[in-house]
C-alpha cells in the first residue's frame, strides 16, 4: 500500500486475555511490509465484568503501521453510577502506591503493542502484550504470558530478537524476553551460534547451539500480603525468593521438503543451579497440513520443565514451592506429546499439547505434576462458517480422571464468539482462570459482550 488509508469503528470494547493478540496485533499486507501506512482507530463503548463488578467502559484505541513497525494504544475509563453519582475507577490512572514501578506499570500499560517485524525475522522486536515469549525450544521459558489480567491491568513486556544473518554474519543469534518493563522481575535470554554454517554439508550447515538464561526476582509478587504466612509455615523463604534457570539446547533439521519436515532437538539445564533435568526430542509438518512433536523428559528433584510457561504469573508461588528443597518436588522421567492441523490457509487450526510423567509421583492429589497436563486451542476464521468466527484456548492441569479433563479445577480457559453482519461484529468473550497455588477457592471469572460497526 502506497497511499494513505482510515478506518474508523464505534464498538464496545473488553479485550480478554485470550484474544488480546488477535485483536491488538495487526498484520501487515504485503504491500504494507513494503513500506504502506496504515491508519486503524477504535472508539469504544462497552461493559465489563470482573470481580463481580460491572463497569461501563469507553476508550480510545488507535492502530498505526508503518512498514514492519506498528503501534497501538489502548486509553479507556471504566466508571459506574453508584448512588445516582458517577464513580470512575481510580486505577485507571492514579497510580497505587504512588512509586516509579507502579507508574510505568499504569503507563506503559496504555500500550497495546509496539513492534516490528515478526518472530523468525532476522530482526523482531514487541513491546506490549506478549502471549508466546519463548526462548529456544522453550524448555525453560516457552509461551510464556504477561496478558492473564486483561482486561483489569495490561502488562507491558519486551521481546527481542536478533539474528546475525542481518550482519551478513549468521554463526550468532541472539533472543531476549521481559515480562513486564516497569518491574523487570521476569525476564531471559538465549545466545546461539550454528557452528557449520559456512560449511557446505547439508542439514548440518544449519545445526544450532544455544545457551539460555532466565530468572524471576520476585516469585511472590502477586500474593496478598495476608497469604505470606501459609507459605512462610511452608519453610519457604517469601522475602528473599529468586528463580534462576540456565541451560544449553540444540537444534538440527533432518528432513526439510513439502511433504515432511522433521527436526531433532535437546536441551539440558539446571534450577537454581542445584537441580538438572533434560529433553530430547522431534518434530515437524506433514503434508504441510499436520503438525507432529514428541519429547522425552527425564528430571531431577525439584526440577519443573518449562518453568516459565503460558499460566506462570497466576501460579509464580507455587511454582516456586515445587523448585525450593523446603517443599520441593521428586525427580520423574516424563513425556510430551503434540499434534495439530492447519488448513485452508489457516481459516482452520486446531492443536493440541499434553505431558505428563510415566507414573505418579507422590500421594499429594493437589501436585500437579502428578498428572497430565493439556494445551488445546482451536481458531475458526471468518468465512469458513458464513457469518461466524471463534477463538478457543483450553489450559488444563490437575487431569486425574478422564472426567477431569472437562473440569474448571486447575484450569485457564478462554473463548470468544464472533458473529458477523455485513459492517457489524457482534462478540462474546469469556475467560476463567484458576491460580494453581489457589485450586480450593472459586476462580476468578471475566466475561462480557462486545459489538463493533465499521463506519468506513
Amino acid at each position: 500500500m502506497n497511499g494513505f488509508r482510515s478506518r474508523s469503528r464505534i464498538s464496545g470494547w473488553v479485550v480478554p486475555a485470550a484474544c488480546a493478540l488477535l485483536l491488538a496485533a495487526l498484520p501487515l499486507s504485503a504491500e504494507e511490509e513494503n513500506g504502506g501506512f496504515d491508519f486503524g482507530l477504535d472508539l469504544a463503548l462497552g461493559v465489563e465484568s470482573f470481580n463481580d463488578i460491572t463497569y461501563q467502559t469507553v476508550g480510545l484505541s488507535p492502530d498505526i503501521a508503518i512498514g514492519k513497525f506498528g503501534l497501538g494504544l489502548d486509553v479507556t475509563i471504566h466508571y459506574r453510577f453508584q448512588n445516582n453519582k458517577l464513580e470512575i475507577l481510580p486505577a485507571d490512572w492514579v497510580p497505587d502506591p504512588v512509586s516509579f514501578s507502579s507508574i510505568m506499570s499504569l503507563y506503559l500499560g496504555k500500550l497495546k503493542y509496539v513492534r516490528y517485524g515478526t518472530k523468525g525475522d532476522p530482526f523482531y522486536a514487541k513491546f506490549g502484550s506478549i502471549e508466546d515469549g519463548t526462548l529456544g525450544n522453550g524448555f525453560i521459558l516457552g509461551s510464556y504470558a504477561n496478558t492473564l489480567f486483561l482486561p483489569e491491568r495490561r502488562i507491558f513486556g519486551l521481546g527481542l530478537d536478533v539474528d546475525g544473518a542481518l550482519f551478513n554474519f549468521p554463526i550468532v543469534g541472539l533472543e531476549t524476553f521481559v515480562a513486564d518493563l516497569s518491574a523487570f522481575d521476569v525476564f531471559g535470554g538465549r545466545l546461539y551460534v550454528r557452528p557449520l554454517v559456512y560449511t557446505s554439508i547439508p542439514l548440518l550447515k544449519h545445526l544450532q547451539i544455544g545457551g539460555t538464561v532466565a530468572v524471576d526476582l520476585d516469585p511472590f509478587r502477586y500474593v496478598d500480603a495476608a497469604d505470606l504466612p501459609t507459605w512462610q509455615a511452608l519453610g519457604l523463604d517469601t522475602a528473599n525468593a529468586r528463580v534462576f534457570a540456565a541451560g544449553v539446547d540444540f537444534r538440527q533439521p533432518i528432513l526439510d521438503s513439502a511433504v515432511v519436515s522433521l527436526a531433532a532437538f535437546g536441551d539440558l539445564a539446571t534450577m537454581q543451579g542445584k537441580s538438572l533435568g533434560g529433553m530430547l526430542g522431534f518434530g515437524g509438518r506433514l503434508v504441510n497440513i499436520f503438525t507432529y512433536g514428541a519429547q522425552l523428559r527425564i528430571l531431577g528433584e525439584n526440577f519443573v520443565p518449562v518453568f516459565f510457561d503460558a499460566s506462570y504469573d497466576i501460579s509464580r508461588a507455587y511454582r516456586y514451592a515445587l523448585i525450593d528443597p523446603a517443599v520441593g518436588s521428586p525427580a520423574f522421567t516424563g513425556w510430551f506429546a503434540s499434534l495439530g492441523t492447519s488448513l485452508l490457509d489457516d481459516a482452520l487450526v486446531f492443536f493440541v499439547n499434553l505431558d505428563g510423567p510415566f507414573k505418579k509421583l507422590d500421594s499429594n492429589p493437589d501436585n500437579y505434576l502428578n498428572y497430565p497436563h493439556l494445551v488445546g486451542v482451536l481458531s475458526v476464521a471468518e468465512g469458513l462458517i458464513p457469518g461466524f468466527s471463534f477463538d478457543f484456548t483450553y489450559d488444563k492441569s490437575l487431569i486425574r480422571t478422564f472426567a477431569d479433563l472437562i473440569g474448571p479445577e486447575g484450569a485457564l480457559i478462554r473463548a470468544q464468539l464472533n458473529y458477523h453482519a455485513g459492517a457489524a461484529v457482534i462478540s462474546f468473550f469469556y475467560q476463567i482462570r484458576y491460580a494453581e497455588n489457589d485450586w480450593g477457592a472459586e476462580p476468578e471469572i471475566t466475561s462480557g459482550l462486545e459489538t463493533s460497526i465499521e463506519l468506513f
